[in-house]
């Protein structure tokens, strides 16, 4: 299809309204359980209505950045078919808007300013349903949002000359990066990486861009309706005032990916990956280096000039969202979207590709227990990001010699998209209201969904990344909850029950983006329009959030019974041979445990209860 044009230009794009008076939405907005204003949700950095020049629109964009025959890395292709371009078509995102207005009067603030940018600059974020959005509000997280962006700290020598004064003519300059607290150049000078050779628009070279902070802008959320107390809970503020420490380690963490990343070993410096997140280099240590893994190409249109470079970052900006995209596919038309149906399908198995190199699985047998071990691969918590609705799990099968299934934990019933979590493990992040906001809100003490309300973290079993410690996380808000890691630990072991008979194992590793529990909160608790069942009917139409299978191990079972210690076939002095050796620590057995016996210790016991069973005697186990 052709990016040059725009025939519903104008178009305003409310689906999640449907059905309600635009007076009743308003309404509900201003009678919120918690009596909050817009005030109270006030993040520093720019602020509606103070660019001189406007954001452009990304159609502009595409004009030379897209259409040039080099697929999906052109930077306007990938864009258009990622969530941070349709973040503000998301309609997930406007089931949970609502719920979060219904709950805190004026929430909206804080979630349209980080899904509409481009909105929110000019101000339309005065009605927090999104009511207020047309056109270009609707381009998500655009190109001059991120082309226009200043490092809110200057850096001499390295940030364009013109910073150091766009930063100080801030009336409210940012703290640290959190929860869209961006600096916008107020006129439009558009920034990269790279210094250009041909001059189409105003330009300036960012170091900025390549780096981690940069991402940190939107991927460390706070709620600045709640202070940090000093015995680490959060209270809720004085209404109807500006939050100014502006801190976002004072306030209640609603996600730290960003943080998570900063107490990493990829931040210390780039780790050897083996090109497991694509790109044409083994070795990543930012954010981008994984999610705009670098390729060879085109940044635009070599009709124009453009060089050929050897590290174009690719717009992709993939994670773990593997269904939301084909539901904005089905309910926008191309010509609004920029996308297509192939596109769509690229992207989505790009997600998944980057779910299954993730993480890694081990297995290992011990008697009649199985081990499973999940290895964080990635640079923060797995999983990380949003937590409401959002998990990870270990499903185990196990069979007999013929094949048939005797027993399975953590299963998932594809048809009604219910987990059985009881026997298996979960990864996942549980939030919740205390006693005190309770009190205020009326919503139950305890883990909820309740996402502009919750100023506690009851549950995070997440599993931490390479170079995890305890101190640096607590440092930054994103402690384990109700669970331990240890200094240095980037993995986590889970055991089962080896049911008798079974003769093989398969384990599996699933990631899931939406739970059937979550989606239904979102349709049972919206009373204020028809987002949460526009959400839920999205949810069905594309599989339920069909889960991702992110690792897969399958592991023979030896009886300890089964003298067949060399795997030859035949239980004989072969196996004896082989077994003596193994418990004098000459090698590992190629079958089986050697300690037959079963007593904890390896040695000659174990040899004499082989011979016994060897020579026809009973199986004791």
């Amino acid at each position: 299809m052709s990016w040059n044009s725009h025939p519903r230009a104008g178009r305003i794009e409310k689906l999640w309204l449907a059905g309600t008076g635009l007076g009743l939405v308003a309404a509900a907005v201003a009678s919120g359980t918690v009596g909050t204003t817009v005030l109270d949700f006030f993040i520093p950095g720019s602020q509606p209505n103070s660019l001189t020049t406007r954001l452009a629109s990304s159609t502009g964009c595409l004009n030379c950045h897209a259409n040039y025959n080099q697929g999906e890395s052109e930077p306007g292709a990938g864009w258009a078919h990622s969530m941070m371009g349709q973040a503000s078509r998301d309609p997930m995102f406007y089931a949970c808007l609502a719920i979060s207005n219904q709950d805190a009067a004026f929430a909206g603030e804080l979630c349209l300013r980080c899904h509409t940018p481009q909105g929110w600059l000019v101000g339309h974020s005065n009605d927090p349903t999104g009511g207020a959005l047309v056109d270009t509000d609707f381009q998500g997280i655009g190109c001059s949002v991120c082309h226009r962006m200043v490092n809110p700290t200057y850096v001499p020598g390295e940030s364009p000359a013109v910073d150091q004064s766009i930063i100080a003519g801030l009336p409210f300059p940012p703290v640290n990066p959190h929860s869209a607290s961006f600096v916008m150049d107020p006129q439009d000078r558009r920034r990269g990486p790279f210094d250009l050779t041909i001059n189409p628009h105003q330009w300036l070279q960012s170091p900025f861009h390549t780096s981690s902070s940069m991402c940190a802008t939107c991927h460390d959320v706070s709620n600045p309706i709640y202070t940090r107390q000093p015995d680490n809970t959060y209270a809720l503020n004085q209404l109807d005032a500006r939050n100014l420490d502006g801190d976002k380690y004072h306030q209640f963490p609603i996600e730290r990916t960003y943080s998570e990343w900063a107490n990493s070993l990829f931040a210390q410096g780039p780790v050897d990956m083996g090109g497991r997140f694509g790109g044409n280099t083994p070795f990543v240590s930012t954010c981008q280096d994984c999610h705009m893994p670098k390729t060879e190409g085109y940044g635009a249109n070599p009709v124009f000039g453009a060089a050929d470079r050897p590290d174009l970052p690719q717009h992709f900006f993939n994670g773990a969202n593997t269904w939301v995209l084909r539901s904005i596919n089905s309910l926008y038309p191309d010509t609004d979207t920029y996308m297509t149906p192939e596109g769509v399908d690229a992207s989505v198995l790009r997600a998944q590709g980057m779910l299954a190199a993730a993480s890694d699985l081990e297995v290992s047998v011990d008697g009649s227990t199985l081990t499973t071990r999940v290895i964080n691969m990635t640079g923060h918590k797995l999983p990380t990001g949003y937590n409401e609705g959002r998990r990870m799990w270990v499903n185990v099968q196990f069979f007999d010699a013929g094949g048939s299934l005797i027993a399975e934990r953590g299963h998932y019933d594809n048809a009604t998209a219910t987990l059985t979590t009881s026997d298996t493990k979960v990864y996942h992040a549980e939030a919740g209201v205390d006693a005190a906001v309770s009190a205020i809100s009326g919503v139950p003490a305890g883990p909820s969904f309740h996402f502009a309300l919750n100023n506690q973290w009851y549950f995070d079993n997440r599993i931490p990344p390479m170079g995890f410690t305890n101190a640096g996380f607590a440092a930054v808000q994103a402690s384990p909850v109700g669970v331990a890691y240890a200094d240095g630990q980037y993995w986590d072991d889970t055991t089962y029950d080896i049911p008798a008979g079974t003769a093989r194992a398969e384990v599996r590793v699933y990631h899931q983006t939406t739970s059937k529990e979550y989606v239904e909160f979102l349709r049972d608790e919206n009373h204020t329009n028809a987002a949460g069942q526009t959400a839920y009917d999205q949810w069905v139409m594309w599989g339920k959030s069909e889960p991702t299978l992110m690792d897969f191990q399958s592991i023979e079972i030896v009886s300890p019974c089964d003298a067949d210690y060399n795997n030859d076939g035949v239980a004989d002095q072969g196996d004896i041979d082989a077994l003596i050796d193994a418990v004098a620590g000459g090698s590992t057995l190629p079958r089986g445990n050697p300690d037959v016996n079963q007593d904890g210790v390896v040695d000659q016991g174990d040899v004499d209860a082989a011979i016994n069973l060897i020579a026809g005697g009973p199986c004791p186990f």
